[in-house]
């Protein structure tokens, strides 16, 4: 690899100002050499097709085309992508694979804000805020000085399924707080967490917040049997993949009052309008906003710069994807 790469932009321009500041677009100039008003949306446009077959790293994002066996022709110097997002999934190709291009991610800069978003979805739900949010709407009063005996988060159990990044970092954040946490993941243990089955920890959780990757094997993890394993008043909290949860029995446990759910993913995504969770007043639904939004963008567009900074300089990434991960995460 060049000390002073040459880098090329390979994702939807509307998303470039977002992640690459004019601070970072600075700090970038100054690591490799790039246009960067060359934002590459199609790699058989012209002007990206000029400069491909000198580019040594391509910086992606969200939209970018597949890198495919067309690609890796028109880009023979290709070494690695950076990919300025969390999944790789959409873009990684056998050839990319055969290739030995090295690839990094910064879904640990996105796995912050819906960690963030998680702790506080089931800090409300201990609270009851959902519920009772609802209620105070309709009934437009309550009586001062009530006591509310189902609410609170002290020694409130809550189950984290899937120990991936994201669940990690929710069980780190919630280390600070009075809870009694237990986790569930088939390939990955959490120190000091409590590794229990699934099914005994639907059973005994107030809390359920999902953070699995949506692979053949988690598809409807969550399923009519598994739902019904809820005790009755738990919370199902999900901003892993909407696949992870069987939607039709979700609306059956929601219409009964037994359940809650906070849902910022969602199958299909987005919901059709006629959807029922739009009505359920026990579903509080978001547009998929607990990923990176706004100013959270620089966040993983500094982890790439300091990625390609490792690269000009000869060292290791910091955030590289594993080949043989990439059928088991995000």
């Amino acid at each position: 690899m060049p000390s002073r790469p040459k880098v090329l932009f390979a994702m939807r321009a509307e998303h470039l100002a977002m992640l690459f500041p004019a601070p970072l677009i600075q700090r970038l100039r100054r690591i490799a050499d790039i246009d960067v008003s060359l934002v590459a949306e199609r790699f058989d446009d012209p002007r990206p097709a000029q400069v491909l077959p000198g580019v040594d790293v391509l910086i992606t994002g969200w939209g970018c085309p597949p890198l495919d066996e067309a690609l890796l022709s028109a880009a023979p110097r290709l070494r690695a992508v950076l990919h300025a997002a969390g999944s790789v999934k959409s873009l990684v190709t056998p050839a990319l694979l055969e290739r030995n291009v090295l690839i990094s991610s910064a879904a640990d800069a996105n796995a912050v804000p819906v960690a963030e978003y998680s702790v506080s979805a089931i800090l409300l739900a201990g609270k009851g805020v959902f519920g009772l949010r609802d209620r105070y709407l309709r009934e437009r009063t309550f009586t001062l000085g009530r006591i509310w005996p189902a609410v609170g988060n002290y020694g409130r159990r809550v189950g984290i399924v899937g120990a991936s990044r994201i669940g990690r970092r929710v069980i780190e954040l919630l280390a600070a707080h009075d809870l009694d946490v237990c986790v569930y993941d088939p390939y990955t243990k959490v120190e000091g967490v409590p590794q229990v089955e699934l099914e005994h920890l639907l059973r005994t959780c107030d809390i359920v917040s999902l953070h699995a990757p949506a692979t053949d094997e988690t598809r409807h993890l969550l399923d009519a049997r598994r739902l019904a394993l809820m005790p009755d008043g738990a919370v199902l909290i999900n901003t892993a993949r909407g696949s992870l949860v069987d939607t039709g029995a979700l609306v059956k446990e929601l219409r009964s009052g037994r359940l809650s759910a906070v849902l910022d993913v969602t199958e299909p995504e987005p919901l059709p309008p006629d959807s029922p969770l739009f009505d359920l007043p026990n579903a509080f639904l978001t547009p998929h906003i607990a990923g990176s939004h706004g100013n959270e963008l620089s966040r993983m567009g500094g982890v790439v710069l300091d990625e390609l900074e490792r690269l000009a300089g000869g060292l290791p990434l910091a955030h590289q994807v594993a080949h043989d991960d990439l059928d088991r995460v995000a």
